[in-house]
């Protein structure tokens, strides 16, 4: 199980398909967060920690896939 600790700034995060959901801008919390630059609607958006499958090759895979988690953005 990945922690809040292998994950870092400007790591690819991927669904579970390997489809692009976003870039980490940082930890808060217990929540990853994407960077404006990924977001049609210019703002951050999070996904909590819970999802993440694995940290692998400088990218954070998670257990759902791209689709199921752009739906679960804050």
């Amino acid at each position: 199980m990945a922690t809040a600790d292998q994950i870092k700034e400007h790591m690819e995060v991927s669904g579970s398909d390997g489809q692009h959901v976003g870039t980490v801008d940082g930890i808060e919390g217990d929540r990853i967060k994407l960077t404006k630059s990924d977001a049609s609607d210019d703002q951050h958006h999070y996904i909590d920690l819970s999802h993440v499958d694995r940290v692998e090759d400088n990218r954070v895979y998670l257990k759902v896939d791209a689709a199921t988690a752009r739906q679960r953005k804050d």
